[in-house]
């Protein structure tokens, strides 16, 4: 068994029309507020040993349900997902969204060690095999979850 702690970043996404100053913080503001919630054994390893932080374009935040702005569709995907996270609203903008939060360790950002399964050559063409091989990949980079991470953090870019 491998005891090696894993890498973690804190991720963010930040709305698309904050910039400079405001970018880092909101994405403080939401950091804060991810303490408060957890304040677990992940979130004191990240703050104690790791610190680092990743700020990502959300693009556009927006609550009115006929027209969810992207951040608030990707608020609820993680949270259909079951990803811990915490969000700031900013009272000077009429409370909306501007930043969520969330931890990841190594195993979703580090695609050499841990590559894309689509990345993974597999030469069978049994359904069954390939089924098992998915499952296999998804245990080595951590579960369901971290799956899910991979794949979610694939359409943001860093923010400006």
């Amino acid at each position: 068994m491998n005891n090696k702690k894993l890498e973690l970043r804190m991720y963010g996404l930040v709305n698309y029309q904050l910039t400079g100053i405001q970018v880092g913080i909101q994405y403080t503001h939401a950091i804060v507020e991810y303490g408060l919630k957890y304040n677990n054994e992940l979130f004191q390893e990240w703050a104690k040993n790791h610190k680092t932080c990743i700020i990502l374009n959300g693009k556009t935040t927006n609550t009115n349900p006929n027209r969810l702005g992207e951040m608030n569709k990707s608020l609820q995907l993680l949270i259909d997902n079951n990803i811990d996270c915490a969000t700031f609203y900013e009272p000077d903008l009429g409370d909306q969204l501007t930043a969520i939060v969330f931890i990841v360790d190594e195993r979703v950002f580090n695609n050499i060690d841990y590559p894309y399964y689509e990345e993974l050559s597999f030469d069978l063409d049994d359904q069954n095999t390939n089924t098992q091989n998915y499952k296999n990949w998804v245990e080595n980079i951590g579960g369901e979850k971290n799956a899910f991470l991979k794949d979610f953090l694939r359409g943001f870019k860093l923010h400006n």
